[in-house]
C-alpha cells in the first residue's frame, strides 16, 4: 500500500468521511490547503449523504479535477481532457468494484439520516470503506495526467 493510501485510511479512522480522506492526500500537492479541502468535501461522504456516488470516488474526482480541470473560458481541450480522465477513473473503479454507488458498495440502504445511524450501516462502513478509500487513492496514483 502506498504512503498516500495509508495516510488516507488513517484520516478516515480519525472520523473524516471517505471523500475527505481521499482528497486530503492530494489537495496540497495540487494547490489547495488541507482545511479548505476538508470543508469542500464534507458533504460528499456517504454518497452525498444519501447512498449515491461513493465518497471515495467523489473525493478522487475532486482531486483529479483540481489537478487537471479547466478554468479558462473556451478551453474546450482541457475540459475534454479532464472529462476523459474522470471517465477513466470511474471505469477503473467499476472494473474493481462493479459499482460507484455507495449503497451498492456497502450493501445497505443509506438514503436517510436515520439509515446512517443503524448498526448494520456502521458495520458496513467499518468493513468496506477503508478498502474503497485505499483503492481510489491507488487508482488515482496509477493514472497519468
Amino acid at each position: 500500500m502506498s504512503e498516500k493510501a495509508e495516510k488516507a485510511v488513517l484520516t478516515f479512522s480519525k472520523g473524516y468521511n471517505c471523500a475527505q480522506s481521499v482528497m486530503s492526500v492530494f489537495c496540497e500537492e495540487y494547490g489547495l490547503d488541507l482545511n479548505t479541502a476538508l470543508k469542500l468535501t464534507t458533504g460528499l461522504g456517504g454518497g452525498l449523504r444519501c447512498g449515491e456516488v461513493c465518497g471515495a470516488v467523489s473525493g478522487a474526482i475532486v482531486a483529479l479535477s483540481l489537478k487537471c480541470g479547466f478554468y479558462i473560458e473556451g478551453d474546450v481541450d482541457q475540459k475534454n481532457y479532464c472529462n476523459a480522465k474522470t471517465y477513466e477513473f470511474i471505469e477503473k473503479f467499476i472494473a474493481e468494484h462493479k459499482f460507484i454507488q455507495c449503497r451498492e458498495l456497502l450493501g445497505v440502504d443509506i438514503r436517510t439520516p436515520e439509515d446512517h445511524r443503524k448498526p448494520e450501516t456502521r458495520e458496513a462502513h467499518s468493513k468496506v470503506c477503508a478498502n474503497l478509500i485505499r483503492d481510489a487513492v491507488r487508482i488515482l496514483e496509477s493514472m497519468e495526467y
